[in-house]
């Protein structure tokens, strides 16, 4: 049996565990141990194994994980996701569609603490839709600004998406960080206007909000402001040269305890709770890295990657052609894949081809975290929408995934504008870290 059908075997099979609900990480490791035993043998496939868990658990640069991870949880369980909404809704509220759009810009808020999308949408939706659902909003628009707007959470640093990027293709996550924010706010902004031409088109799906006097304003911005400083503090640390990534991490996570303890919204067991999902979460992330470094060697020993860099290198469509069929690729496989899995088995067979192509790789990272964001909206799976489903369990399904549609077109209409654009991910981190 040739080495590329072995290949071509192992990753029909590691598709077919996925299918059957297999858990990513396990998945992912039982294909690349196999793989590695059939193509070299068990020692080789034992001592990868020892060697790699090794690595990656003494890799000091993936703290920023569990430290970023536990930031999140603990300004969820703080109440500071809600003091954001407040502010935004003070802000923008009173305008036709301003509860949505200040959902998107809480949303955006949130992102730029936990780094999580499933997290933001799930917060955010907790917060937002009884507010949306009150002032008689579309339950379309409303699902649909959330679960849109909680996908900003794996562009708008810190980013796990970024992270584990940056850990599989050997890049600097601070560099990433910085090429993700004005993405994120680019996105953020068009995701406003859309609903701002939605509701003036049709009134009925975002009546007016009551007007707020600019004292409440203010009061809103004052709650808002513990969030602001931490945001403030973390990401402009990594931007001007203080921090490294994992000492903002640290800082964020230490500033948001601090908070959450003296505005007595902390408790022990609410820290408790913290502690416990981010471990939870940490331990799912970290099991994942390791089982990919597993199938990496795999696919190396069945060229699979190479075959596939030649058959695209070879056909007769040119670099920009490929790299759009890349990431249709990443389209198709975010309607079945989780975003972490894609990531884990798409790097080794196309980064190769798009460093042979020319292509700046902190580019092609925005790209590909962009589009992971479009597969949380894409049915059938569509991961962020079954997360709001949770939340507003009288909204049939179907109509939350008509309620992201408009969203998924802006989304689209992004990626076109960054390909067409480069300079609005590389300015910042070309600008600032040269």
């Amino acid at each position: 049996m040739s080495t590329e059908l072995v290949g071509a075997l192992g990753i029909l099979a590691l598709f077919a565990l996925l299918v059957l609900r297999i858990p990513v990480a396990f998945a992912i490791f039982a294909v690349g141990f196999g793989g590695i035993t059939v193509l070299d043998s068990l020692n080789s496939a034992l001592s990868l194994l020892a060697s790699e868990t090794f690595t990656i658990a003494s890799n000091a640069e993936l703290i920023v994980i569990p430290l970023f991870i536990l930031m999140g949880n603990i300004a969820t369980e703080a109440g500071m996701s809600r003091k954001l909404y407040d502010a935004a809704y003070a802000l923008i509220g009173s305008v036709r569609g301003g509860l949505a759009s200040a959902t998107v810009v809480g949303c955006a808020g949130f992102a730029a603490l936990c780094g999580s999308s499933v997290a933001s949408a799930l917060t955010m939706g907790r917060v937002s839709l009884s507010e949306m659902e009150r002032y008689n909003y579309s339950p379309k628009l409303s699902t649909g600004s959330v679960a849109a707007g909680g996908t900003l959470g794996i562009l708008i640093p810190p980013s796990t998406g970024f992270v584990i990027y940056a850990i599989l293709t050997q890049q600097s996550i601070g560099r990433l960080f910085l090429a993700g924010v004005l993405p994120g706010i680019m996105l953020c902004l068009l995701f406003v206007i859309l609903i701002m031409v939605l509701a003036t088109i049709k009134p009925s799906l975002a009546p007016s909000g009551p007007k707020t006097s600019w004292r409440e304003k203010q009061q809103g911005l004052l709650g808002a402001t513990p969030i602001l400083i931490i945001i403030l503090l973390t990401i402009g640390g990594i931007y001007s040269g203080i921090f490294s990534p994992v000492e903002a991490a640290a800082v964020g996570a230490g500033l948001t305890i601090l908070f959450g303890a003296g505005m007595r919204k902390l408790t022990l067991a609410s820290f408790w709770r913290a502690a416990q999902s981010s471990i939870t979460t940490t331990a799912t992330v970290m099991l994942i890295l390791i089982a990919a470094h597993m199938l990496n060697p795999f696919l190396a020993l069945s060229h699979i990657p190479q075959a596939l860099g030649d058959f695209l290198m070879h056909l007769d469509i040119g670099p920009y052609g490929v790299l759009l069929l890349i990431l249709a690729c990443y389209l198709v496989l975010g309607c079945f894949l989780e975003g972490f899995a894609m990531l884990v088995l798409t790097m080794p067979i196309f980064f190769p081809v798009i460093t042979q192509l020319g292509f700046d790789p902190i580019w092609f990272g925005v790209l590909v975290v962009l589009t992971l964001e479009m597969g949380l909206i894409s049915p059938p799976v569509g991961v962020n929408v079954f997360i709001v489903k949770s939340v507003a369990p009288n909204v049939p399904l179907r109509d939350i995934f008509k309620g992201v549609m408009p969203f998924w077109l802006v989304m689209i209409a992004a990626i076109g504008l960054l390909i067409v654009f480069p300079e609005i991910v590389l300015f910042l981190p070309d600008t600032m870290m040269n």
